[in-house]
């Protein structure tokens, strides 16, 4: 079923609960759960794939940063308790892409700030 389907348009290949219903139906298969065909079937199709020549088994595709070229910058709400007192914050995080190293810094920025809008 699985050899048949690399040649199968994708909405008529087989899932994993039709390869079930199958071989209980037409193979009368005894003592096998859905978890073992579903397991089974999960290691099995890229084994297929890669016997066919339809593609490797796994992918990797290497990333390079150059040191002190990209780096990455959010910010998020965050709730911490202060003073007692729950309390609203936004987390500043910074990572540096070459080395990975970050900075996570609160800032309490919701007591006594006015935002004024230039529009």
């Amino acid at each position: 079923m699985l050899r048949r389907d690399l040649d199968a348009p994708p909405k008529q290949r087989h899932t994993a609960k039709r390869v079930f219903d199958r071989l209980l139906d037409e193979y009368a298969a005894t003592g096998i759960s859905y978890q073992m065909v579903r397991g089974y079937i999960a290691t099995r199709r890229g084994e297929i794939r890669q016997e066919a020549g339809r593609g490797p088994s796994e992918v990797f595709v290497p990333q390079t940063h150059l040191p002190g070229t990209e780096a990455e910058v959010d910010f998020g709400d965050v709730h911490i308790v202060l003073a007692g007192v729950v309390t609203r914050c936004y987390l500043f995080s910074f990572r540096l892409s070459y080395s990975g190293k970050a900075v996570h810094r609160p800032v309490d920025r919701t007591i006594g700030v006015s935002y004024v809008s230039a529009w």
